[in-house]
């Protein structure tokens, strides 16, 4: 009985996971990969959040909660015989799925609001950015470890009616947006392919990523790709053309002709030659 449940929990990890979890598992130097067990959220939760917020979960987030009421998934590598964990994947629970808006708790008259921090710059191509007043409404969707929040944001109707088709959003400390994705479904795909990597958020910022966080996604690659830069580059310009056996290949030297240098005067390199030679010619020898 106990091993029927063992190899239901690991196929149910592995559809919740999309096989992520055996390719970590099989990646050089992580030793441990773990996975919290949470049960589905219950229909009557989801409906009360619904309710208590005005607005109404997207379908495949709706599903996900009803298959899994949150994620949470971390792996580790040893590093001086000592286990660090290195990949963090959340997404909040149903409970967690906080709203996002400016205490009042320690506000001081005329003080700065987050209104007032907003950021009206728009990008082209890009939807229109989210902003901390009355026209979004956002919730914490994953709380990224402390470098930014990645954030479900709704915006609102000149009639104060929600869309009722979130996009997803990445908020870093410097309180700048950035956009993620359009669906629940393809963040939930992105933040797996990045397998959790420390700052894999900062990959879509104009700033990019730390070194150290260049370090990890040079060890452990994300299992992603960009379709644009495939179709604007030459795809001649994606294979090495360095040989390598051409490189190390050994050569043959050609010999380099030294130069005689001549002798001091009087200094002879040969004396017995000489002497033949004098011998030769009749003259005496002294």
């Amino acid at each position: 009985m106990g091993e029927k449940n063992e190899s239901t929990m690991a196929s149910h990890i592995e559809k919740i996971t999309l096989g992520i979890s055996k390719i970590l598992e099989s990646s050089p130097g992580v030793t441990d990969v773990k996975m919290e067990e949470l049960p589905p959220a219950e229909r009557h939760t989801i409906v009360s959040w619904e309710q208590k917020h005005s607005c109404t979960l997207p379908d495949d987030l709706k599903n996900f909660y009803l298959m899994t009421d949150g994620f949470h998934m971390s792996w580790f590598v040893k590093m001086d015989d000592t286990p660090v964990q290195v990949g963090s994947m959340i997404i909040n629970s149903i409970s967690n799925l906080i709203h996002l808006k400016a205490s009042s708790s320690y506000s001081l008259p005329n003080s700065p609001t987050l209104a007032d921090l907003d950021d009206n710059e728009e990008e082209e191509g890009l939807p229109e950015k989210p902003h901390f007043d009355s026209r979004n409404v956002i919730f914490e969707l994953d709380p990224c470890d402390g470098i930014g929040k990645v954030c479900l944001v709704y915006r609102k109707h000149k009639a104060g009616e929600m869309t009722p088709d979130p996009t997803i959003w990445f908020l870093d400390r410097a309180l700048y947006w950035h956009f993620l994705t359009d669906t629940f479904t393809a963040y939930y795909r992105i933040l797996l392919c990045h397998l959790g990597l420390p700052q894999w958020q900062y990959s879509f910022t104009s700033y990019g990523l730390s070194p150290q966080a260049k370090q990890w996604m040079n060890m452990y690659k994300p299992i992603t790709f960009n379709p644009l830069q495939l179709s604007t580059e030459d795809p001649d310009s994606f294979i090495n053309k360095l040989d390598p056996n051409k490189i190390f290949k050994a050569k043959n030297k050609t010999p380099v002709t030294k130069k005689k240098l001549p002798g001091p005067p009087g200094y002879q390199k040969n004396p017995s030659a000489s002497s033949k030679r004098l011998e030769q010619s009749g003259t005496p020898r002294k």
